[in-house]
């Protein structure tokens, strides 16, 4: 982005109309390059004198400006002192104090004064006394990572941003939805998605002077969507922009002179402090039968079409439940997701609501569950919801499957059968085997425990008899000896032997 003096727009006929650069543009912009990378080693002053130079050769200074602010992103400004000015200058004020200087040579013995009580030397002193001054500051290092084209193409980036910044709301089609939408949730920005008769999505997004208080943060981000947005083969947006008070259009697409310079992309904004991700990272240490999904399938609301937060896909069964969170939002934006709620049909879906907001009432209303959170989702809530959903699905699955069944193995594990089956293990208590018996959570034949009980006696070691108890398919140790009549006699660290119960 710009500083948003450097904006160049055209406002001719009621439009706003970016004043691009373009290739007649390249000689100027590799001038301003070659001046910064003429004046390493030089003052910012000298500097910004030679870009004053250019400016007035220039068909428009801010171009040259804001050709040069971003330049100066890339260059590295340092004091070039061997003190510190800021420490030394009191100490030479108060030797110009008690010398009264008045004419250059007491100014001068003044100097004198100051730089044997520091241990320097009086020509280096006066050189440096003001060096940490912005004017005085050396170009130490300069990095520019683009030839002038692509200066050309970082500007127009940069402009375009600089002017969504003051949007109200962006209008986007893209090639590429899929990016574009994980983009709009990964910079945390408010949408929502139209779906008109084309059948061609639209992205909502709500731009930052739309919110009570704008703020850079969020405009920040709302800009930087245009990185993602530029990427996509074919691409177009309509931006309205708050002109100063006055409402104005902003039109742009893949015809127009924005694309991503090959250089380093700007990093994403992470989520790493984000309530979503924040849930993310402590849902997924819960062992629950649910696996998380992240920015699941859109769902249709009528003409519009949202993607919730999250999904939990039941892991025994073609199941899913949506997760939305509902954080801060104006009212206008909440009740354009209550509005979108109503619209779903067939869909279980859980809503962790911020209480600010005070919308529980109004989605419970519309047939969804509510969680109210404070700063976190709490996990219990959650999961005590999706509990209540694997209650009904595991009655749903066990009078799916018969009252008894007959594995053809003659030892196999109650997951390994359930998961045969499409159900989780708890649906399978309610059904009889009657050619084998339960050992701990296996399934075990009758004639493979006399096997077992001919093979194992008392003093054998505890890895021997794990090793028989293997052979057979039994990994539950503890269950099988039991079953058995065997306990393990612990002796240290070292294991153990076999022993009768008693």
């Amino acid at each position: 982005m710009l500083r948003k003096e450097l904006l160049r727009v055209s406002r001719g006929g009621g439009g706003y109309h970016l004043q691009f650069a373009d290739r007649e543009h390249r000689p100027l912009a590799a001038r301003v390059i070659g001046t910064f990378q003429g004046h390493v080693g030089e003052q910012r002053g000298t500097l910004e004198d030679a870009l004053a130079s250019l400016e007035a050769d220039a068909p428009d200074f801010k171009l040259v400006r804001g050709f040069a602010a971003l330049c100066e992103r890339e260059a590295a400004f340092e004091t070039d002192a061997p003190f510190d000015p800021e420490r030394l200058r009191p100490a030479v004020f108060e030797a110009a104090e008690a010398v009264g200087v008045v004419t250059e040579d007491e100014r001068a013995m003044a100097l004198v004064g100051a730089a044997e009580s520091r241990d320097v030397s009086a020509d280096d002193l006066e050189a440096g006394l003001f060096a940490d001054l912005e004017e005085r500051q050396v170009l130490a290092d300069l990095d520019v990572p683009w030839d002038p084209d692509g200066l050309v193409a970082q500007y127009n980036l940069s402009l375009a941003q600089t002017a969504l910044f003051d949007a109200t709301e962006v209008r986007v089609r893209s090639s590429d939805p899929k990016a574009l939408i994980s983009a709009v949730k990964r910079l945390r920005l408010m949408y929502e998605i139209e779906v008109p008769n084309t059948g061609n999505r639209v992205v909502i997004v709500t731009g930052p002077t739309a919110l009570f208080r704008a703020t850079r943060r969020y405009g920040t981000r709302f800009a930087r969507l245009l990185r993602t947005v530029a990427k996509a083969q074919e691409w177009s947006l309509e931006a309205t922009i708050d002109d100063r008070g006055t409402e104005r259009t902003l039109t742009l697409s893949d015809a127009d002179p924005v694309r991503v310079p090959d250089a380093d992309p700007v990093a994403e904004v992470s989520f790493d402090s984000g309530v979503e991700v924040d849930f993310a990272a402590r849902f997924t240490n819960l062992d629950l039968e649910w696996d998380l999904v992240r920015e699941p399938e859109p769902l249709s609301t009528g003409m519009r079409a949202m993607i919730p937060d999250f999904a939990f896909d039941y892991r025994h069964d073609d199941f899913r439940v949506y997760f939305e969170i509902m954080g801060f939002w104006t009212p206008e934006y909440v009740e354009k997701k209550l509005g979108q709620l109503e619209g779903l049909e067939d869909v279980d879906m859980i809503v962790a609501v911020d209480e600010s907001l005070g919308a529980g009432e109004a989605i419970e209303a519309r047939d969804h569950r509510a969680i109210p959170f404070r700063g976190t989702v709490r996990l219990k809530d959650v999961a005590d919801v999706l509990r209540e959903y694997e209650t009904d699905l595991v009655a749903a699955s066990a009078e799916r499957l018969p009252d008894e069944l007959v594995p053809d193995e003659d030892v196999i594990a109650l997951a390994d059968l359930a998961a045969r089956h499409g159900v989780g293990e708890d649906a399978l208590e309610a059904v009889a085997f009657p050619d084998h018996e339960r050992v701990g959570r296996s399934l075990v034949r009758p004639d493979v425990l006399v096997a077992l009980r001919e093979d194992l006696e008392a003093g054998l070691s505890l890895a021997e008899a794990e090793t028989i108890l293997e052979g057979v398919g039994l990994t539950e140790t503890s269950a099988a000896l039991s079953r058995l009549g065997y306990r393990v006699e612990w002796e240290g660290l070292g294991g153990g032997v076999l022993r009768r119960s008693e």
